[in-house]
């Protein structure tokens, strides 16, 4: 603070280094100093260097650190009472809250589960060591569930570590307990939590207090189907990786096959890599290959084929198209796999269905949900196939369509504090289903229907992504809606939007164009409205 007077000199020899007010100056004139430590910043405290100067004592500088100063009795009482009550509030705003939480399941247990090793906390009345350890053989899980037992538990949480928490979860659930199965992201930014046995204890404490919500888990008939889906979804990735392979390698021999024809997996093009790798080379009788409905001509397929065939490009060819047949042989074992144990499944509420002359997989998923779900626009068969599989049959478990959206990630997570809407967008939820109502989506691009059209509005309004989402959220009631009243898809429900979108496209039509001195005239009668 740069001093206004560096120095004067007032009674009594004293000299001050400090800003100066008219009120004190004019103290300092009639005689009136209480103290050499008074402050001449406004307040009750100063922070100020002093300077004395005289004979007895040698100049020296000495700074005051919030030193206060009182005037009189009264205001210092009232700063002492001050400072009292803000040491009280702030001890009371430091100290920890005594209030405990009311136990809602006190049969409850925690488990946090490794690949190795899993430690579970239990209630610290039940045994004299409420935290144990497990490792993860199966002889150990059954000796960890009868531990359970014999400690009175009847409900345990853990959260879904990988897929580690497969084998105990099945044990545990067979044994009859209730187990939850808890999402990570609900408890990881909880802080204190440093060890596996503070980790095992708190999901104890929060299962026993009910703070904790299980994930959405379909009955083990369910699951079974779920694991072979997502088995066949695997084999699908692989076979395209040597799809890939096989592109590979006709680039590096410049045969542009795989750019002429749109499949090069399909009859066309299996047929010419096959005559390819029996060793015929004329690009004619290559080209006279392929199938009519192929909109590339022979010429221009031929001319795709002339190329150098080399032979260790066709060594990586030939391997990669046996690698692709065989994986195909085992995505359709897959599929029979999945067929037998849809016919295995017989829901308490499937009506009879007509008999169809051909088991095929579409007659089984319309006899386990009850309806055919491929009569909605968009979805095929692969579509419900994974639906079943993420869901199961029974959507009751969920307690409204919006509910049954919120799971899947569709609909908007508003974020609103103090009245203010702070975050408006869709949670960022991993889903099988939410990612299969996703393509369905897609699919609509250019259908006729009035959910094709509900598409292309949402598009042009909010864009591709935007509308993708909403449409994947209005499936997902539509869905919920005809599995749970068994009724089927019916067309005709949206008859009645389209007629009122129709009528308000042309309200905004006649009255663009009576802006502009213009009249609307019907085509077909040529009248005026």
């Amino acid at each position: 603070m740069t001093p206004q007077r560096e120095s004067m000199r007032p009674r009594n020899g004293l000299r001050w280094r400090q800003p100066w007010t008219r009120a004190v100056k004019a103290d300092l004139n009639n005689g009136v100093l209480l103290s050499p430590l008074y402050s001449l910043a406004p307040g009750p405290v100063i922070k100020a260097v002093v300077t004395f100067g005289g004979s007895s004592i040698e100049s020296a500088a000495i700074p005051f650190k919030r030193v206060p100063v009182f005037r009189d009795a009264g205001l210092r009482l009232r700063l002492k009472e001050m400072t009292m009550a803000k040491k009280i509030t702030k001890k009371k705003k430091s100290g920890k809250s005594t209030t405990a939480l009311p136990v809602m399941r006190s049969n409850a247990a925690g488990i946090d589960i490794g690949a190795t090793e899993i430690y579970v906390a239990v209630p610290a009345d039940r045994d004299t060591e409420p935290v144990r350890s497990f490792p993860t053989f199966t002889q150990d899980l059954y000796a960890l569930a009868e531990w359970l037992k014999a400690c009175g538990v009847a409900t345990v949480a853990m959260e879904s570590t990988g897929v580690y928490w497969i084998p105990l979860f099945q044990i545990l659930e067979d044994r009859g307990f209730e187990v939850y199965l808890v999402n990570a992201r609900h408890v990881k930014n909880v802080p204190g939590r440093r060890t596996d046995v503070s980790d095992c204890q708190w999901l104890q404490f929060l299962h026993s207090v009910g703070l904790l919500r299980p994930s959405h888990r379909p009955e083990q008939d369910v699951c079974a189907v779920r694991s072979l889906l997502r088995h066949r979804e695997s084999l699908v990735q692989l076979s395209t990786t040597h799809v890939q392979h096989m592109q590979k390698a006709l680039d590096q021999m410049n045969l542009q096959l795989h750019h002429v024809i749109s499949d090069i997996t399909g009859t066309t093009g299996l047929n010419i890599v096959n005559a390819i790798l029996a060793g015929e080379r004329d690009t004619q009788t290559l080209a006279n290959l392929r199938d009519g409905r192929v909109k590339a001509s022979a010429d221009v397929i031929a001319k795709s084929l002339v190329g150098d065939y080399r032979a260790e490009h066709l060594f990586t060819l030939k391997q990669s198209l046996t690698a692709y047949r065989s994986y195909q042989q085992m995505i359709g074992d897959c599929d029979r796999e999945i067929r037998a144990k849809l016919q295995s499944f017989e829901p308490d509420d499937a009506p009879v269905c007509d008999p169809a002359p051909e088991t095929n997989l579409r007659a089984e998923l319309q006899r386990v949900f009850g309806i055919d779900l491929t009569k909605i626009p968009g979805i095929q068969v692969g579509i419900a196939q994974t639906l079943f599989g993420e869901v199961g049959p029974d959507f009751g478990k969920f307690r409204s369509a919006s509910a049954f959206a919120s799971w899947m990630g569709l609909c908007p997570d508003n974020d609103i504090s103090g009245g203010k809407v702070l975050w408006v967008s869709t949670r960022n939820v991993k889903c099988r289903a939410a990612t299969a109502l996703r393509r369905a989506a897609y699919a609509l691009h250019n259908s006729k229907s009035a959910l094709g059209d509900f598409y292309r509005r949402m598009r042009a309004k909010l864009g591709a992504p935007k509308a993708i989402t909403a449409v994947a959220h209005k499936l997902a009631r539509i869905i919920y809606h005809l599995v749970t009243t068994k009724q089927e898809y019916d067309e005709s429900r949206f008859e009645g939007d389209q007629i009122r979108y129709r009528q308000r496209q042309e309200g905004k039509l006649r009255a663009k164009a009576h802006a502009l001195g213009f009249q609307l005239i019907p085509q077909n009668t040529g009248i005026v409205p």
